[in-house]
């Protein structure tokens, strides 16, 4: 029987509907191949720094050359420079698409993804994230900051050179908005994290559980919009990934390619879409909610990974629902005894 599932979180309904008859195996991806042409003319690769914007930051591999390195997005979706000149349009409003769009390129290597590499090199990859976050932040024109990744040409990458990109916008983002207002509402009642409430009901039934640690759990959430779909999150509360030390970076990096392996293997290198939701930026900003006033409490920062495996079809774009064919129970099971 198809199955409707709320999620409490985003205060939307999915549908599960393992009746549309999709195994896990029925997901293998194989892969995504990489055309001789688009290695040579790569702008990424090192030798063709010229063709890229220069660099913002840049973390070297401890003899002078680059190992991740950050660049302005060569075709931003928004600008630095200006001011935001915001003005009504009659029953509509708008402003300047004020904002910052940046590439961190992930590595030198262009046959290699994020799962490929060392620990410590993706320990590297996720300070970076930390240090654009925190200097994107003092721009007080910007109120949010999401860093994302789009890996493979289904999960809609231009280039297959590792890269993650980091846009930060002038307001909060939908998505984002009601996250924050799930959990403050919840707070408000209970006087407890929404998410850690979540957390520890999945440790108690285990069956959506992928991976735990002392510090992490990966689980396929109770309401995924996608077959596999896994969130990451801090075992113990925490509300800024950007205020991470370099230790637990380095035990998510850990933790972050063991998840990513078992998502390979299961599903045979799926593209997929990468995320990190941290809280928005909040000093020295004038805001007219009192959101933030629990921020540090009732918020709790979260990566998530989101297989391409699937697509977004008319009744999803027309009702808001989401169908999964594959019930998270399944998917997590799957993923937990891949044989890697």
């Amino acid at each position: 029987m198809p199955e409707l599932r709320h999620d409490p979180i985003q205060r939307r309904w999915v549908i599960i509907s393992s009746e549309r008859g999709r195994r896990p195996l029925d997901f293998h991806a194989n892969g995504e191949a990489d055309s001789e042409a688009t290695r040579k003319s790569c702008p990424f690769c090192p030798g063709r720094e010229h063709l890229t914007p220069k660099t913002i930051q840049s973390f070297d591999d401890g003899d002078g050359n680059w190992r991740v390195r950050v660049v302005a997005n060569r075709f931003p979706a928004l600008r630095i420079e200006g001011e935001l000149d915001r003005k009504a349009a009659g029953q509509f409003d708008r402003m300047n698409g004020v904002g910052a769009h940046e590439v961190i390129i992930e590595t030198p290597d262009h046959d290699k993804g994020l799962v490929d590499l060392p620990v410590d090199h993706i320990a590297q990859v996720l300070t970076a994230y930390k240090a654009r976050i925190n200097d994107l932040r003092k721009d007080t024109r910007l109120r949010y900051i999401l860093v994302f990744k789009n890996a493979g040409a289904s999960a809609g990458a231009s280039l297959s050179h590792a890269h993650t990109q980091v846009m930060a916008t002038p307001i909060t983002p939908r998505t984002v908005a009601v996250e924050l207002a799930s959990a403050k509402e919840h707070y408000q009642v209970k006087e407890r994290c929404l998410f850690c409430d979540i957390l520890a009901q999945e440790l108690e039934t285990g069956t959506r559980v992928v991976k735990v640690d002392d510090d992490f759990i990966t689980h396929c959430p109770y309401a995924s919009r996608f077959p596999f779909e896994m969130h990451i999150h801090p075992r113990s509360h925490a509300h800024d990934f950007a205020g991470s030390d370099d230790g637990l970076l380095r035990r998510l990096a850990f933790h972050l390619k063991e998840v990513l392996r078992r998502m390979n293997t299961a599903l045979g290198n799926p593209g997929y879409n990468f995320l990190i939701h941290t809280c928005p930026a909040t000093e020295g900003r004038v805001h007219r909610s009192n959101y933030w006033s629990t921020l540090a409490l009732d918020w709790h920062w979260h990566i998530e990974i989101l297989p391409r495996i699937t697509n977004v079809a008319g009744f999803e774009w027309g009702t808001g629902f989401y169908i999964n064919p594959t019930p998270p129970e399944e998917a997590a099971r799957f993923l937990r005894e891949v044989d890697l």
